[in-house]
C-alpha cells in the first residue's frame, strides 16, 4: 500500500509493500523499507515518517514500526538524529540494487547555444521583469479562463491582439476568430498537413530551405518537392513543371531562409495565381519581419489579396524568446473548424497564462518598444559580425549585409572541395551551420549561416574573426 514520506520541505508518496511471508509485522515493514532504500527508491538524507505515523499509514502496531527502524540501524540503511528524527543513510554505490531499467543507447542533447546559433534571443531584464509581473498577476486572480480547459484557439485577448498587430504591421486584415495560438511553426504545419491535406500529397518547399519545416512536411506524410530559389524567391515555373499537382507550398517570402532575399512582387502574384488555380495552399512562414533594419516593412503575402489561399504563420520566438513556445497562424473562416478537429488529436488548446500575459505587455505597447530596443541590438551584433569578418577572411569570406533577419551569410569562394566549410568550420571552433545542410538536393555552393542575434558582442566578434581567419589559411593553403 502507498505510504508517505516526509523529509523537510518535500513529501514523496512511493508503494511500499508489506510480504506476509517476510514474518511478524515488524520483519515486514523491515523488508519493505529495506528493498525500497537498496532500489535507490529512497534517497540518502530522506526523513522517514515518525513510528506513530507510519504504523497508522500501514495499519500495524507501532512497535513493529520501531523494532523494524532498529533493525535498519543495525543494518547501516538508517540513522537516528536525536530530536530531527530517523533518516535514510548514504550507502556507497556498490551497496545498491543495480537498476533494471534500460538505458539510452543514444545521447538526447538539447538544441545548440553557442555563438553563431541560431534562432538566440537577448534576455532582456525589462522584458523578464514585465512579463513576470503580468504572470503573477494572472495567477493570482485565478480567472477561469486561464485556469479551466481552453478555446482550443488560444486566449482571446492574445488572439485580438496578434490580429490588430499585423493589420497594423504586415498589411494583414483578418478576425480573431481566425487566429489561432500554437506553440512553433512545426505544430502549425503538422495541424495544416492533418486538416487540409492528404498523406501523399505533393507540397513544394524551397531549396535552400529550412530543413526544419522540410522534415516536418515529410514525417506528416507528404510528397516533398524540392523547388529552387533565386534573387527572385521561390521559381513558381519551376514547381509547376516539376510537380503541377501539389497541393500546397511552404514559403518564406518576406525574408527566405537561408538566402535572405524577398520574394518580388511579379512571383508573388504568381504563386497566389497557381495557388487559386490548382485550389492548393500556400503556408507562408513570416518567421523574423519584425526585424527589417532599412526601409519601410513588407506586405506579407497573405495581405496581398492571397488571403483565402494563405495560411500565414508568425511566432514570438524572435521577438521575446523560443523557450515561451508562442506562435500563432491566420486561416481563413472555411478551415477554422478543420484545424481545430485536428488539434483535438495534438494538445486541445495551449496554456492560457503566458498567452494572457504577453496580450497584456502588446496591449499597453511594451512589446513594440521591446521590438524597437532589440532592433537597434541586433543592427549593431549584425555590423560587427559584417566588419569582423570581412576584415580576418580578406576576400576568402563573401559577406553580404542583410537588410532583415537575425542571421546573415557567408559564401566561400567557388571550386573548392566539397568538404571545405566543413573543415574551416572545424579549425576555427564555431557553430556555424553550414548552407549545404539547407539544400535538398546538391549544394551548388558553400558557406555559413550565422546567426547575431542573442550573442554577447565581445563572443561575437571572436567568434567571427576566427571563422574569417580559417577561411582565409584555408584558401591560402590551397591556392
Amino acid at each position: 500500500m502507498p505510504t508517505t514520506l516526509k523529509r523537510p520541505g518535500a513529501v514523496l508518496d512511493i508503494p511500499l509493500p508489506l510480504d506476509r511471508a517476510a514474518g511478524g509485522q515488524a520483519l515486514q515493514v523491515h523488508a519493505g523499507l529495506r528493498a525500497a532504500i537498496l532500489d535507490g527508491r529512497l534517497a540518502a538524507g530522506l526523513r522517514l515518517p515518525s513510528t506513530r505515523a507510519l504504523a497508522q499509514q500501514l495499519h500495524v502496531k507501532r512497535n513493529a514500526v520501531v523494532i523494524a527502524y532498529e533493525h535498519l540501524q543495525s543494518d547501516g540503511l538508517a540513522e537516528a538524529r536525536t530530536g530531527s528524527g530517523t533518516f535514510v543513510a548514504a550507502l556507497p554505490a556498490t551497496a545498491r540494487h543495480k537498476s533494471t531499467t534500460k538505458a539510452l543507447s543514444t545521447t538526447i542533447k538539447p538544441l545548440p547555444g553557442r555563438v553563431f546559433a541560431l534562432g538566440k534571443t537577448y534576455a532582456d531584464p525589462r522584458l523578464l521583469g514585465r512579463l513576470a509581473t503580468a504572470m503573477r498577476r494572472r495567477i493570482m486572480k485565478g480567472n477561469d479562463l486561464e485556469f479551466s480547459f481552453g478555446d482550443p484557439r488560444g486566449h482571446p485577448l492574445l488572439r485580438e491582439q496578434v490580429a490588430r498587430y499585423l493589420a497594423a504591421n504586415r498589411g494583414v486584415i483578418c478576425d480573431p476568430a481566425c487566429v489561432v495560438i500554437i506553440n512553433g511553426t512545426q505544430q502549425g504545419l503538422r495541424l495544416c498537413a492533418q486538416a487540409l491535406l492528404h498523406p501523399g500529397d505533393t507540397v513544394w518547399v524551397e531549396d535552400p530551405g529550412y530543413p526544419a519545416a522540410r522534415a516536418t512536411l515529410a514525417a506528416s506524410g507528404l510528397n516533398v518537392c524540392p523547388v529552387p530559389v533565386d534573387a527572385e524567391g521561390l521559381d513558381v515555373s519551376q514547381g509547376a513543371a516539376r510537380a503541377a499537382g501539389a497541393r500546397a507550398v511552404y514559403v518564406t517570402p518576406s525574408h527566405q531562409f537561408p538566402s535572405g532575399v524577398t520574394m518580388s512582387m511579379n512571383r508573388r502574384a504568381a504563386l497566389v495565381a497557381w495557388a487559386r488555380a490548382s485550389n492548393a495552399w500556400i503556408l507562408e512562414d513570416d518567421y523574423d519581419s519584425e526585424f527589417r533594419y532599412a526601409g519601410p516593412p513588407l506586405t506579407a503575402l497573405a495581405g496581398i489579396g492571397g488571403g483565402d489561399r494563405v495560411i500565414y504563420l508568425g511566432t514570438f520566438s524572435k521577438i521575446l524568446a523560443p523557450g515561451l513556445r508562442l506562435a500563432y497562424m491566420v486561416v481563413s473562416p472555411d478551415t477554422v473548424e478543420a484545424i481545430v478537429a485536428a488539434r483535438a488529436g495534438h494538445d486541445r488548446f495551449p496554456p492560457g497564462h503566458m498567452a494572457g500575459a504577453v496580450a497584456e505587455l502588446m496591449e499597453d505597447g511594451f512589446v513594440a518598444e521591446h521590438i524597437r530596443r532589440m532592433r537597434r541590438r541586433y543592427r549593431i551584433a549584425r555590423d560587427t559580425v559584417v566588419a569582423t569578418l570581412r576584415a580576418s577572411a580578406a576576400g576568402a569570406l563573401d559577406v553580404v549585409t542583410p537588410e532583415q533577419g537575425l542571421h546573415l551569410l557567408a559564401r566561400l569562394p567557388p571550386g573548392l572541395p566539397d568538404d571545405a566549410a566543413t573543415h574551416i568550420r572545424k579549425r576555427a571552433g564555431v557553430e556555424a551551420r553550414l548552407l549545404a545542410e539547407t539544400y535538398a538536393e546538391h549544394a551548388p555552393s558553400q558557406g555559413f549561416i550565422l546567426g547575431f542575434s542573442g550573442h554577447d558582442l565581445h563572443d561575437l566578434t571572436s567568434a567571427a574573426g576566427a571563422l574569417g581567419q580559417a577561411a582565409r589559411n584555408y584558401c591560402n593553403d590551397r591556392g
